[in-house]
């Protein structure tokens, strides 16, 4: 006699207090809120007015989701891209932190609010930055490597702990051919450097960062122009590093001066590097894995906090390519 197949867990709950608005809110229109968590989840949702049924094995953690998202209807409104990101906070999805491992303890506050980090990866790279010399970031597009190095940035440039933000980046153009870029040094390299500059206009506003970039507090350099100096008392950031050559990347991790905190952010699976060129990010990463003081935090697309259809993206294009962290 073979023995009956488990049923799936189902939850019946009612969101109080009932309001047709709220309840609205929550649902999206037509009901593409309450898709997206069924999708993100593998669980099926009805709902009778206030009632819902929720079935499927993360049932519970979804049944958890929906109660937080109806407290959040009645002080805003909920977005596919909220409940994406409520979806990825959710305790029960992978890459999630566990439920006795809360993120609290690495956010990171900047001087228009605080970030907390998004996942296990986001919290390690965080304290990463923090407590090592030298950290790494390494991942697909949209995992919060780039922002999250910045966020650190400003938050230790606004508690003294360093006295300047050094930026920079090889200027590889992305298989396009821009040709001559008019204007001074900074107005050059300006395109390459736009979603660092976005983050920082989100944080310390508009006119905090011109300010900063006038008295050189804040600096905008390419990568080229970092030969021969030494950084002391600054926190550098080096962007697009799958873009630099194995020598470029030495030249750069030989910059760090006394004082000093480098984050490296790239994914070494978008190099705009010509065909046969070897990826500095690529090469570093069997030369310092092992090096005390030296960090390595790995992005998957499990990590990626933007548009679904991103993650979705980057788990197509990671089951076709080989292993790229070793």
């Amino acid at each position: 006699m073979s023995t009956p197949a488990p049923r799936d867990p189902v939850r019946e709950f009612d969101l109080t207090p009932p309001d047709n608005a709220r309840l609205a809110n929550l649902c999206g229109p037509l009901d593409e809120n309450l898709r997206l968590v069924e999708e993100r989840m593998g669980v099926s949702i009805n709902r009778r007015g206030a009632t819902f049924i929720v079935s499927g094995q993360r049932a519970h953690a979804a049944e958890d989701l929906l109660r937080e998202l109806f407290e959040s209807t009645a002080t805003e409104e909920l977005t596919p891209e909220r409940v994406h990101l409520a979806l990825r906070d959710s305790r029960d999805m992978p890459g999630a932190l566990p439920v006795d491992e809360p993120g609290d303890g690495a956010t990171v506050r900047v001087a228009r609010g605080t970030l907390r980090p998004r996942g296990r990866h986001q919290r390690e790279y965080i304290n990463s930055i923090r407590s090592q010399d030298l950290s790494f970031g390494i991942g697909p597009a949209g995992t919060g490597k780039t922002y999250l190095a910045v966020a650190c940035a400003v938050e230790a440039l606004q508690t003294e702990k360093i006295r300047r933000i050094v930026l920079t980046r090889p200027a590889v153009e992305a298989g396009e051919r821009l040709g001559f870029l008019p204007g001074d040094l900074t107005q050059k390299v300006d395109p390459y450097l736009r979603p660092i500059y976005d983050a920082l206009y989100e944080m310390l506003g508009f006119d905090r960062v011109s300010r900063f970039i006038e008295r050189n507090v804040i600096e905008v350099a390419p990568l080229a122009f970092m030969r021969g100096r030494s950084l002391n008392d600054s926190f550098i950031i080096l962007d697009e590093a799958q873009n630099t050559t194995p020598e470029q990347m030495k030249m750069f991790l030989t910059r760090i001066g006394f004082g000093s905190r480098a984050v490296v952010t790239g994914d070494v699976t978008q190099t705009d590097l010509p065909a046969g060129k070897m990826s500095g990010l690529k090469h570093v990463i069997n030369i310092l894995r092992q090096t005390s003081g030296v960090s390595f935090t790995f992005f998957d697309a499990a990590d990626v906090v933007r548009h679904p259809l991103v993650q979705r993206i980057v788990q197509a294009y990671e089951s076709h390519a080989p292993d790229e962290k070793t």
